[in-house]
């Protein structure tokens, strides 16, 4: 679809907070070329959890949306749908882009039914996919397509948003963002890094300070001369700072001082992002650095990966992958636990392309990249 310079206001209803937000960045885009004059804005939810950042947080100034509604997830509150409908129709929207979770096609049509009938929306891109869409697996990699690629097939009509180029990934960070990220890191920024983020808000993503101390004193002493930052929210300081106990070259912890998009440019700098399954590894991937990712198999292999083919997710599918537990007690994290520093390590070492050093004869480093049971 050619630019269509006629469309004045457009909708985009797409809802999550830090990854959600990062994995639609390519429809973005797309989006924006499509609708280049158009006032676009975003219907979307404000996360209270301080772990998880609106959607703000994330796109900022890159003037990829101008403004966003609020809506509060899951209602069904009468008065609260008549005030989003009041709102929706005082903006007077041409298009509606549909950006939205898998979804059955009875909660499509009842989305339809809302905005057209209730909010007087005639154009709507990406519902009529969206009915239809389904988890694919590629047999070529026993992955299930990446949400970045399925979101991009929803807006198929208006043209290729090509997750897998990485210009379509730009936060367009500004020199004000890119400034606070250098002050924050100080004289680390002129030095070989990694950055590291192990926090989680979910207890079944959690790999445990043991494990991210163990990972970083194995890379301590491969890489001596390297620094290290530490990234998250604030709740996630004294366990970052716990995991880095033992590094013994130079680092910072920055959890909680530094936006999303501030903390993209702190990423930027970093050779190498490790953490778990969490909204970070995506800012990373969005920025070119690549990421190991220890990953819980309480989603689908792939579905949330990081997009691109320089990163290494370890991921172990267990028989009751695909749970989508937030805690998991019964199996106590098996998927999760089971991932040890040595095959973390041997996965940095891909991805740094150097060989495996002889760091301690009594250590099994043996590398380990499974999505089979274990």
């Amino acid at each position: 679809m050619p630019a269509d310079s006629s469309v004045s206001r457009v909708l985009i209803y797409r809802l999550g907070s830090l990854g959600d937000t990062t994995v639609a960045l390519p429809c973005f885009h797309l989006i924006e070329r499509c609708f280049p004059a158009a006032q676009r804005i975003l219907l979307t939810n404000f996360p209270v959890h301080a772990k998880a950042p609106a959607s703000a947080a994330v796109l900022g100034a890159s003037g990829l949306v101008h403004g966003y509604m609020r809506y509060s997830t899951g209602t069904r509150n009468p008065l609260e749908l008549m005030r989003l409908a009041l709102e929706i129709r005082r903006f007077r929207p041409q298009v509606l882009i549909y950006l939205m979770p898998v979804r059955s096609a009875k909660q499509v049509k009842r989305d339809l039914t809302f905005f057209r009938v209730g909010c007087g929306i005639r154009h709507v891109v990406g519902a009529s996919a969206a009915s239809e869409s389904t988890r694919r697996i590629d047999p070529a990699t026993g992955l299930f397509q990446s949400e970045s690629h399925r979101l991009a097939e929803l807006l198929v009509t208006l043209g290729d948003a090509d997750p897998d180029d990485l210009r379509n990934w730009d936060l367009r960070l500004t020199d004000v963002e890119r400034g606070r990220a250098a002050a924050a890191l100080g004289s680390l920024g002129n030095t070989p890094m990694f950055a590291c983020g192990p926090g989680t808000k979910m207890q079944a993503k959690d790999w445990g300070v043991e494990n991210w101390r163990t990972l970083l004193e194995f890379l301590q002493r491969r890489y001596p001369t390297h620094g290290l930052v530490l990234i998250g929210a604030t709740e996630d300081r004294s366990d970052a700072s716990a995991a880095a106990i033992n590094w013994r070259g130079p680092q910072v912890n920055l959890c909680g001082e530094l936006t999303p998009r501030e903390t993209a440019a702190v990423l930027a700098r970093a050779q190498l992002f490790l953490g778990p399954d969490s909204g970070p590894m995506h800012l990373a991937a969005a920025v070119g650095t690549p990421a190991v990712i220890a990953f819980s198999a309480r989603g689908l292999p792939g579905v949330w990966f990081p997009v691109g083919t320089r990163h290494q997710v370890v991921y172990h599918q267990t028989s009751c992958y695909g749970c989508n537990l937030e805690t998991c007690i019964e199996q106590q994290r098996r998927c999760l636990l089971s991932i040890t520093p040595q095959a973390m390590f041997a996965a940095c070492e891909r991805v740094l392309c150097t060989h495996m050093p002889d760091i301690d004869t009594s250590l099994d480093l043996s590398s380990s990249n499974s999505t089979q049971e274990h």
